[in-house]
């Protein structure tokens, strides 16, 4: 895998499928009779984007006949929800169990599918319904009410489930921070194979809790920040 990923071009920033993973996600795309006729095997990460209007079924999977939902065919790459809590309530709460057990099963009363589903998920919001809470040029016409109905779409449960969070501003002035994608494919690769070299069967975030406590040893400085961390934010056990 490695040799692979330094040979890779910089069409994005994630590292290139292994062959492994290749043959992974290409199975699921012939699956779902979406397997382009040029492309036998499919060699970049997928990127899928379902708008918010999208269905249970269009999201997990299903039908009379099941088949791939959008999450199994992100598998391996990226799922990206734009406006996030525009999506319908039971929609979310369906990706919980997925998020967690990196499979979605499907049950019928003819049987059982489980479709993978260890993918990235990557979404984003407004501060505010109007979407001016945080902009230093316009002015949020949104009640405190109005913004909190707006946050509590999505449930504690669900957002324990997100490890970061970034807060983009709407200042474009600052350009010392801005890096190119190459920059940032570069940075990506090294972490990979950093991981990669511990001998981590998955990379940091799908570590279960026996590898979180065997490659994830804090010393007594670091604990204490996390104590803190848990004090001040009332963390959850599952966000610890």
């Amino acid at each position: 895998p490695t040799q692979i990923l330094q040979e890779t071009s910089c069409t994005s920033i994630l590292p290139a499928l292994s062959i492994d993973e290749a043959l992974d996600v290409t199975r699921i795309y012939s699956v779902a009779d979406q397997l382009p006729s040029d492309m036998p095997l499919i060699q970049s990460r997928p990127f899928r984007s379902p708008h918010h209007t999208i269905s249970n079924v269009g999201l997990v999977g299903g039908g009379n006949h099941p088949h791939p939902g959008e999450i199994s065919m992100a598998h391996r790459g990226v799922l990206f929800l734009d406006e996030f809590p525009e999506f319908g309530q039971r929609v979310l709460e369906v990706l919980r169990q997925p998020l967690e057990d990196k499979v979605v099963t499907i049950s019928r009363a003819s049987g059982s599918v489980c479709f993978p589903a260890n993918f990235m998920l990557v979404a984003a919001m407004n501060p505010c319904p109007c979407g001016n809470k945080l902009s230093s040029v316009k002015e949020c016409r949104c009640s405190d009410f109005e913004v909190q109905r707006y946050k509590n779409r999505l449930s504690e449960p669900f957002l324990d489930r997100i490890d970061l969070y970034v807060v983009m501003n709407d200042s474009f002035s600052d350009n010392k921070n801005i890096v190119s994608s190459k920059e940032l494919h570069e940075s990506v690769i090294k972490a990979f194979i950093r991981q990669k070299n511990r001998g981590q069967k998955e990379l940091n975030g799908k570590l279960n809790d026996k590898d979180i406590k065997k490659y994830c040893v804090l010393d007594s400085e670091t604990s204490d920040i996390l104590e803190k961390a848990r004090v001040n934010y009332s963390l959850s056990f599952r966000s610890i």
